[in-house]
C-alpha cells in the first residue's frame, strides 16, 4: 500500500466549538451539523479539548436533575485530545484505532486546528488504497440474503 496520508482524506471544514460556549450551545452546534463530537479551540484556533455528543448527555442530565444552568464546555471537554498533522499517514492513525483510541483527531499544523480525520475517512483511504481486495473479481456478496418461511 502507498504511502496515504491525513492531508489526502481529512475534512477541510471542522465544525469547531469555541471555548467559551456553554454546553447548550455545544449541543445545538453537534445536532445542527449533524455530528457527534468537535474539537474544543480557543481565540487563536489553538485546540484545547474535544467534545463529544456522550459528554454532552452526561451534563444534561446531571443539570436537569440538579435544576442548574447550562455549563461551559470546557468543565466537560476532554482535555487530553490526541492530535495528529497533515502528514500522518493513514495506517498509523488506523492501527492506533484499532487499540480503542479516539474516533476523531483533530489534525494541528503548527499548534492550529486546520482539519479533523475520523474512522470513516480512514475506511475510505484504506478502501481506496487497497488493491485486489476490493478488485472487481471481489466484490462479489459474501453472503447472501435468504428468507425464512
Amino acid at each position: 500500500m502507498s504511502s496515504i496520508l491525513v492531508k489526502d482524506y481529512m475534512q477541510a471544514n471542522v465544525q469547531a466549538i469555541k471555548a467559551d460556549a456553554s454546553v447548550r450551545e455545544v449541543v445545538e452546534h453537534l445536532l445542527k451539523w449533524n455530528i457527534t463530537g468537535a474539537p474544543v479551540v480557543d481565540a487563536s484556533m489553538a485546540v484545547v479539548g474535544f467534545v463529544s455528543e456522550q459528554d454532552c448527555i452526561k451534563e444534561m442530565l446531571n443539570s436537569a436533575f440538579y435544576a442548574e444552568d447550562s455549563a461551559l464546555v470546557t468543565s466537560i471537554m476532554r482535555c487530553d485530545v490526541l492530535s495528529v498533522t497533515p502528514d500522518t499517514s493513514i495506517l498509523e492513525i488506523a492501527e492506533i484505532m484499532l487499540g480503542n483510541k479516539p474516533k476523531n483527531y483533530p489534525v494541528t499544523e503548527h499548534g492550529k486546528l486546520v482539519g479533523l480525520i475520523n474512522r470513516r475517512h480512514i475506511l475510505q483511504a484504506l478502501k481506496q488504497h487497497s488493491g485486489s481486495y476490493f478488485s472487481p473479481g471481489r466484490e462479489r456478496p459474501l453472503f447472501s440474503l435468504v428468507q425464512v418461511m
